[in-house]
């Protein structure tokens, strides 16, 4: 037998590769699961992924160094490391906060190429943060090894950001060969093949090499027509995920306005001038040097004029005690007249019982902060998974995400990325800017939150209808 067929059904035997039905943390039923973290209880095993993990990457690849995304691909660096006699660096999941402070460990220098390593690929979201770590220190990656690509998008996310994915196996061809060795059935087989397919067209990546037929055609069509801002209200219980989903399809909008000026008149001004081409405007009200009541119900006059809602950009973060009081009291009195915030998690879903229990019966909706687009920034990873876990459990007040990526394929949340410019690049502040095709048709996010790139134009209309235009054109990319 053929060791990626042998490996495959030792992989079964042990319990590694299960199916049935399964929900993953993105919110998704899935009929299979894969739980590699079994294969360091089996030494031959691991020592036998570890050698065709070395032998997938080809001999014409160059790297200094290898490294696992932790924690599962780890020993499995470690085992290539010693038997080939490569260096291994290790990526920490969060910098100490003692002695060196290092989020990556090991010896190099800057320039020398690395080979990230892991168990299984989906989205590709874990390589990337492990390739953003290396080469925050001066690392270059340009490939990485997998030993089960899940054929749902990571592979070609990957390609974008410019690394090139390596795999020993693929869920087809694990369900193919379970198949033919008499350990999964015909319809096990058909339910696992449906699920690559329609995920495809959820994260772009092309799974299905033959030729489809006609059925297979209408549904492909079917599939990209889920994605329609019409058919995503629909699937959404949250009227302020209703309303927005709404105007972006009226609209064909899918721009937020950042409008980080300082005084009332500059904000109702500018809201004045661009709201016809947004969807939302995003405040930062504390800025104001003279907040008032009358700026407020002048801001609601435009946002009903407009058609736009308003989203007050506080990033709620302390006890739930507090967030009430911030929220409902105040000068602000926020609750009144944002029709969304914005939380940190790091306190715990506290945060968001507090805000529940104003915004709810106001029909107000909430964004968790997932991911955020200045350089250093430590929500990602464990932090970035617990957040849509919590997102999941309050899913009647949160209906999305401030993120640089898409973090859920539930299609009941949105997904909003900050730091988008028509061209790539940062400001001094190490704010890391994205096209808006990058961020809505590579990184499958929802709407682009433009600032600077508006306000500070000669002429703040003409920018506006570009982002607008081009940001809802990256969208109908997606769908056609």
């Amino acid at each position: 037998m053929e060791p990626a067929r042998k490996l495959i059904v030792d992989l079964f035997e042990i319990n590694a590769l299960k199916f049935g039905k399964f929900t993953l943390k993105s919110g998704i039923e899935s009929p299979v699961y894969f739980d590699l973290r079994v294969i360091v209880s089996y030494p031959e095993i691991m020592q036998k992924v570890s050698e065709l993990l070395w032998h997938s990457v080809g001999a014409d690849i160059e790297f200094n160094h290898l490294c696992g995304v932790p924690y599962t691909a780890l020993p499995l660096a470690t085992c290539m490391a010693v038997k080939y006699n490569k260096p291994m660096l290790i990526r920490r999941k969060e910098a100490k906060d003692y002695g060196t402070k290092k989020m990556i460990e090991g010896i190099f220098e800057k320039g020398d190429k690395c080979l990230i390593v892991e168990d299984v690929v989906t989205s590709g979201t874990s390589v990337m943060e492990t390739a953003e770590s290396l080469n925050q220190v001066g690392l270059k990656v340009t490939d990485a090894v997998v030993l089960l690509n899940r054929e749902q998008g990571g592979k070609n996310m990957l390609a974008s950001n410019g690394i090139r994915l390596h795999s020993v196996l693929t869920l087809s061809q694990v369900s193919t060969i379970l198949e033919e060795e008499g350990k999964l059935s015909t319809e096990v087989v058909e339910e696992v093949k449906e699920f690559i397919l329609k995920n495809q067209f959820q994260n772009g990546e092309t799974a299905v090499k033959r030729k489809p037929d006609n059925n297979e055609e209408s549904e492909k069509k079917k599939m990209k027509h889920c994605l329609t801002y019409k058919d995503r209200k629909e699937a959404c219980s949250h009227v302020v995920a209703k309303q927005l989903l709404d105007i972006m399809e009226k609209k064909a909008t899918n721009l937020a306005f950042s409008v980080d000026v300082v005084t009332c008149e500059e904000v109702l001004k500018l809201a004045d001038l661009v709201g016809p081409y947004i969807c939302i405007l995003k405040t930062h009200v504390d800025v104001l040097d003279d907040f008032n009541e009358e700026f407020i119900k002048s801001l609601l006059s435009l946002a009903d004029k407009h058609q736009f809602l308003i989203f007050e950009d506080r990033k709620y973060a302390d006890i739930g005690n507090t967030v009430k009081l911030q929220y409902s009291s105040g000068i602000f009195k926020t609750s009144d007249w944002a029709h969304i915030i914005n939380a940190h998690t790091v306190p715990g879903d506290g945060v968001i019982k507090g805000l529940k229990e104003v915004g709810m019966p106001k029909d107000r909706g909430c964004l968790l902060i997932g991911q955020m687009s200045s350089k250093g920034n430590l929500a990602q990873g464990t932090y970035t998974d617990a957040t849509v876990l919590m997102a999941e459990e309050h899913s009647d007040f949160v209906f999305g995400f401030i993120s640089t990526s898409k973090i859920s394929s539930n299609p009941k949340f949105l997904h909003m990325t900050p730091g988008v410019k028509m061209a790539v690049g940062k400001d001094n502040l190490e704010q890391q800017y994205l096209t808006p095709e990058e961020v809505i048709v590579n990184r499958g996010s929802d709407i682009i939150i433009v600032g600077r790139g508006i306000y500070q134009a000669e002429d703040p209309v003409k920018m506006a209808l570009a982002y607008k235009d081009a940001g809802y054109n990256a969208y109908l990319k997606t769908i056609v």
